[in-house]
């Protein structure tokens, strides 16, 4: 099955890349890796997806979110590979920040949320390192935030 036969099997739209909140790209590519900034949670309308986890965001909500922002992930790979998944050869490495107070521990299982589609969406492919960490804060006081490095053919 194809990444896009897969995202149709998921009900999975992806949408264009979001514009810079700031002095930065969306993604820059040296060579065959492409570096993905981050993205943050936003809510299916669009807002941004705002909490902490260990406060008022539990870690069911908080791999949600995570999922979401691997779906904007998608979409921005996409528009970084000239419109072409199929020239996504690896998923390298997923970095994830969790919004959290210093008593939760589950950053992990909150970024499983991301990890987890990007495993269904390119396979084998979509297999990758990763760091999961515990921060104090997120711009505009998102829950996650992720980035992430492809290769590409």
């Amino acid at each position: 099955m194809s990444v896009y036969e897969k995202l149709k099997a998921l009900d999975i739209t992806l949408a264009a890349p979001a514009t810079p909140a700031a002095a930065y790209v969306m993604y820059a590519q040296t060579g065959n890796l492409v570096f993905l900034s981050g993205h943050i949670a936003k809510r299916a309308d669009g807002s941004v997806w705002t909490g902490q986890l260990g406060k008022n965001i539990d870690t069911a909500e908080g791999k949600a979110a995570a999922r979401a922002i691997a779906i904007d992930l998608i979409g921005t790979l996409q528009a970084a590979v000239g419109g072409d998944l199929t020239r996504v050869k690896r998923i390298v490495k997923v970095m994830s920040l969790v919004n959290s107070t210093p008593e939760f521990t589950e950053q992990h299982l909150v970024t499983n949320g991301a990890s987890e589609l990007l495993g269904e969406v390119f396979g084998d492919a979509g297999k990758h390192a990763r760091s999961a960490f515990g921060v104090a804060q997120i711009p505009l006081g998102a829950c996650v935030e992720i980035e992430l490095i492809a290769e590409v053919a």
